[in-house]
């Protein structure tokens, strides 16, 4: 072997432990990144799921696929934040018990604010006849069947979300 072919071996070695140091480094920065770019994600979503219960739900949803597609991440992610990350047991419990709250508040004030309308048709209705009374009937029938009707869509709402969230519950925690 001429000087100049063994040189080109000794470059060519040296080349090999240098990408062979070199590649372990480079798949920490990027596995490093990986959790960058997931923390950044995810943490307005746990802000705004602690702020709204179906952003919390549509959340879920997304960390459920991030997780799938990037577990080692998220087993690191849950080790360091104690729980199931972005949203832990407590976290779930916390929305549910909100969701439950903001549904029984919703629920009261529309009870009073229907009660209130029915009864102003009625007083009206009292003091009227003929034609008038007929509308007034008629308004009031509109004003029952408005109430019916929110409350049917608010409450499909709510246990559409209450279900998810409850789902949530079901999950595992990394804990």
């Amino acid at each position: 072997m001429t000087g100049a072919g063994l040189l080109a071996v000794v470059v060519l070695l040296a080349a090999g432990v240098g990408v062979a140091l070199l590649l372990p480094e480079l798949r920490r920065r990027r596995r490093e990144q990986a959790l960058l770019h997931l923390l950044a994600a995810f943490g307005p979503a746990a802000a705004a799921g602690h702020a709204d219960p179906e952003r919390f739900v549509a959340w879920s949803e997304v960390a459920r696929t991030a997780r799938a597609l990037f577990p080692e991440a998220f087993a690191r992610l849950d080790a360091a934040s104690g729980g199931r990350f972005p949203f832990s047991r407590q976290a779930v419990e916390a929305a549910h018990a909100r969701w439950t709250a903001d549904w029984l508040a919703w629920e009261r004030q529309h009870d009073l604010e229907y009660k209130e309308r029915a009864a102003a048709a009625e007083s009206a209705l009292a003091g009227a006849d003929g034609d008038a009374a007929e509308a007034l009937r008629a308004r009031l029938a509109a004003v029952n069947q408005e109430k019916l009707q929110t409350y049917q869509d608010r409450y499909e709402r709510y246990v559409r979300v209450g279900k998810a969230i409850a789902a949530l519950e079901d999950e595992p925690d990394a804990t």
